[in-house]
């Protein structure tokens, strides 16, 4: 019942203009993304959601040589059946996020894929668990689902192309997953870098300026011990990372650090929807103050 409740509140006109209201005049990061959810409704919003058609995108600002290398994008997954793959490669949906499936050695003799078609978790399997059978299934009940909650939500997932892509597994040198490097861009330039560590692991996050002053916040995991050292490519990916987000008033732009190679990730308009965590509570409103947002957006 209450999922119902949920879908219903997030196709209702009535709970739309409620939130219009609500969020006329927004002062803090987290009523900020959620207006910008509620009245972008742009193209490029949609093109950076897209994980498939952002590629474009990526190459056309920065070029190709920042895209991890795909292996196949498409809509059909018993594609996935018959395509030359290597030992570690990733596996994801285009038209949403918090899913994909990690195949690499370095996964736990433990973990299995999951029985349930179209699981929308994160997964990490060694090759010998990771039949290409079972990988298509997953992948044909992520094609089935509309990710997202709705036009009063993350509506722009529904205006994307369901497929699948298959992309290289980034690893460093010892084949652990790099840490995540997450640019806070507003109106061009980057305020806040977030940094997520052991994704699969003891799972940490770090919040530093663009001069790697470590800013007292919690976003939910614990801080790394040691401190996270500065990347020496670090200004190249803020410039990246501004670059990127130079055509609209925000987008957090996620890259890595690959043995000295910036890789993109991905870009996100709504953080958590609009609800991300901030501990203690100023840091809302501290990430706000670098954020303007438009009277009107341009749709078009």
């Amino acid at each position: 019942m209450e999922s119902t409740d949920v879908r219903w509140r997030e196709r209702s006109r009535l709970v739309r203009a409620a939130r219009l209201w609500r969020t006329r005049n927004p002062h803090t990061f987290r009523d900020k993304v959620r207006y910008k959810m509620l009245r972008d409704h742009s193209p490029l919003v949609v093109t950076f959601a897209d994980k498939a058609a952002v590629r474009g995108y990526v190459a056309n600002v920065i070029g190709p040589q920042y895209l991890p290398h795909a292996y196949v994008i498409t809509a059909d997954p018993s594609v996935l059946l018959g395509v030359a793959l290597p030992d570690a490669y990733v596996v994801k949906p285009t038209h949403g996020s918090g899913a994909a499936i990690v195949v690499s050695g370095r996964g736990s003799v433990e973990a299995r894929l999951p029985s349930v078609p179209g699981d929308w978790s994160y997964q990490h399997v060694r090759p010998e668990f990771a039949s290409r059978d079972d990988i298509a299934r997953i992948c044909r009940g992520w094609l089935r689902q509309l990710y997202g909650q709705g036009p009063n939500r993350e509506w722009v997932y529904g205006r994307i192309p369901p497929q699948i892509i298959v992309e290289e597994m980034l690893a460093d040198a010892d084949g652990a997953i790099p840490a995540d490097y997450k640019f806070f861009v507003f109106h061009g330039t980057c305020a806040y870098v977030q940094v997520d560590g052991g994704r699969f692991d003891r799972r940490t996050q770090d919040f530093f300026r663009p001069d790697w002053t470590h800013v007292p916040l919690s976003g939910g995991p614990p801080w790394a011990d040691p401190e996270p050292g500065r990347p020496a490519c670090m200004d190249e990916m803020i410039e990246v990372a501004q670059r990127l987000g130079a055509d609209t008033d925000f987008v957090r732009v996620d890259l890595y650090d690959v043995g000295g190679r910036v890789v993109f990730g991905e870009l996100t308009s709504f953080p958590a929807g609009g609800d991300s965590r901030f501990d203690p509570e100023c840091f809302d409103e501290e990430f706000g103050r670098h954020w303007t947002v438009p009277r009107r957006y341009v749709t078009r």
